[in-house]
């Protein structure tokens, strides 16, 4: 077996990813209900914040910017 065949099965990273979408979702959702005032950079610094001690080696990429824009132009709302 080589080193590139040891991966997790599709039940445990279809989880994996389902349980990273919705830290996103609950950041997002936070986000619009008590930055409704921020700018774009303390969104982002916001969500930021939020996600990454729940991820190891957490690299926003750009998801949060995506995100963090939609929120200051008021694309997201709070409900």
């Amino acid at each position: 077996m080589n080193i590139n065949d040891v991966t997790w099965n599709e039940q445990a990273r279809e989880k994996i990813l389902s349980d990273a979408d919705k830290a996103l979702q609950e950041a997002v959702q936070e986000a619009a209900s008590t930055q409704a005032d921020s700018n774009r950079d303390q969104i982002y610094k916001f969500l930021f914040e939020k996600l990454q001690p729940q991820f190891v080696d957490f690299e926003p990429g750009p998801d949060l910017g995506k995100y963090a824009d939609a929120l200051a132009n008021g694309e997201i709302s709070s409900e």
